[in-house]
């Protein structure tokens, strides 16, 4: 059990840092003097680096053994976070959130991996599995409002620097915990492909968030020609590598792409509206940090509440009725932020951040089961591509909302953004439904019933 302890302080933490942060923000740009577009980075410099590098570091700890990844990705985040937390201005702080990016994308898979290779009765590796999907769940609502509190009580920086006695705690117990297990040397990797991957990404990032900020101006349209040139190569890739990153022949498998676009179109609306309700509720209206990361959570905890009846619904019916009911509840979370206004109070906000809340929760564990079910043969490299397209889904989301949006200076035209995005996010949700209904069966063999 301490290694299963152990694992799962390391995934709290690297889930802990995608939302975390954001209630720091605005505190952030005043301390730093960030403009805007440097806020959007320093929350995507992270999703992007995760997006672009998680299936690497799958294939990495396969190569040299999970203990070795696990180890060099807890040195990596601690001391990134220790960056971070001393920053003395926007662009320093945007490349140590990109390094704690690194670090988490060997997290990830590592720490996965050491867990079931330490457990492997396959009655206790599925209670631990459980157990740390648990407290993955947790991780997501507790940042805002451990944020709130971290930044209300020492600024910003503690909301990096709380991770490091943490981190090194963890390196001190890895090594004596976990053995060091053999390693897979003739496993494959995709070098070039990975580097297209997180380029092609970053360029697409950039060019969303240079777009809102200046327009279309000459660097714009070069980030959107590598953007165009980095996904072309990568196509080229995957077709003549021997060990591809994404086997492109599993983009032929409608089961397999619905739930996977569907999965990151999730993202892209939950995290692009987490980010500008964040600087919506401090910018604009001028809540404390506590104050905001406790207005937060009931866009948060139906995540961790509701995945259990989501699994027990999928086990029972198949993923199809939840993940269809998930989505339509959070278009109509998400239309609900049409409503917001300068001056509106909690309760008008409150059946959005629900909304939102309870669809994604209702949609989260079905959708990674559908993808999953898809490809019963390549169960791995379906769940990393499955994390892959949320975390690719979260750094476009951060882009294009906070581009819609802009900035709280001017709160009236934000609140315009805000409505704008209200109705996106709405037309994003039920085309996610309309996805799945096309490409996700009604049951399937796949799926264990129960009475």
């Amino acid at each position: 059990m301490a290694v299963l302890a152990v694992m799962c302080v390391g995934m709290f933490l690297v889930l802990l840092d995608v939302t975390v942060v954001n209630v720091a923000l605005p505190s952030i740009a005043s301390g730093l003097g960030a403009d805007p577009a440097a806020t959007q980075w320093i929350v995507d410099a992270y999703a992007v680096a995760i997006a672009g590098l998680l299936l690497a570091g799958g294939t990495i700890g396969d190569r040299i053994g999970h203990r070795r990844v696990v180890l060099a990705g807890l040195g990596i985040f601690g001391a990134a976070s220790a960056a971070c937390g001393l920053a003395a201005g926007p662009g320093t702080l945007i490349a140590a959130r990109a390094a704690q990016g690194v670090g988490a994308a060997l997290l990830l898979p590592g720490s996965l991996a050491v867990i079931t290779d330490a457990f492997p009765d396959r009655a206790a590796r599925t209670r631990a599995l459980g157990i740390w999907a648990g407290v993955s769940s947790l991780a997501l609502p507790a940042g805002p409002l451990l944020g709130g509190f971290l930044v209300a009580s020492g600024g910003w920086r503690l909301v990096f620097l709380v991770n490091v006695p943490v981190v090194l705690a963890a390196l001190v117990a890895v090594p004596r915990l976990v053995t060091a297990g053999c390693g897979r040397p003739d496993r494959e990797g995709d070098a070039p492909g990975t580097v297209l991957a997180a380029a092609g990404l970053a360029a697409a990032v950039f060019t969303v968030i240079d777009a809102g900020e200046h327009g279309f101006r000459a660097v714009t349209v070069v980030g959107l020609l590598v953007a165009a040139g980095c996904v072309a190569g990568f196509v080229v890739r995957e077709r003549r590598a021997s060990a591809p990153m994404l086997p492109l022949d599993l983009l032929r498998r409608p089961a397999f792409v619905g739930p996977n676009v569907a999965a990151g179109a999730m993202n892209l609306v939950l995290n692009g509206m987490l980010f500008v309700t964040t600087l919506f509720l401090q910018g604009v209206q001028h809540r404390g940090p506590v104050a905001a990361g406790v207005a937060l959570l009931p866009m948060f905890l139906p995540l961790a509440f509701l995945a259990p009846l989501a699994g027990r619904l999928t086990a029972r019916f198949g993923p199809r009725p939840p993940l269809l009911g998930g989505a339509l509840v959070a278009a109509l979370g998400a239309a609900g932020f049409a409503l917001f206004e300068p001056d509106s109070g909690y309760l008008a906000l409150l059946p959005a951040f629900l909304g939102i809340g309870i669809g994604a929760g209702l949609f989260t564990a079905p959708v990674v089961a559908a993808a999953m079910a898809a490809v019963p043969e390549r169960s791995g490299l379906a769940s990393g591509i499955n994390n892959t397209a949320r975390q690719t889904g979260t750094a476009l989301g951060i882009a294009v909302f906070g581009a819609v949006a802009g900035g709280t200076a001017a709160p009236n035209a934000f609140v315009r953004g805000v409505h704008v995005l209200a109705g996106a996010g709405a037309a994003v949700w039920l085309g996610v439904a309309l996805l799945v209904a096309w490409s996700v069966g009604r049951s399937s063999p796949t799926w264990p019933r129960s009475g």
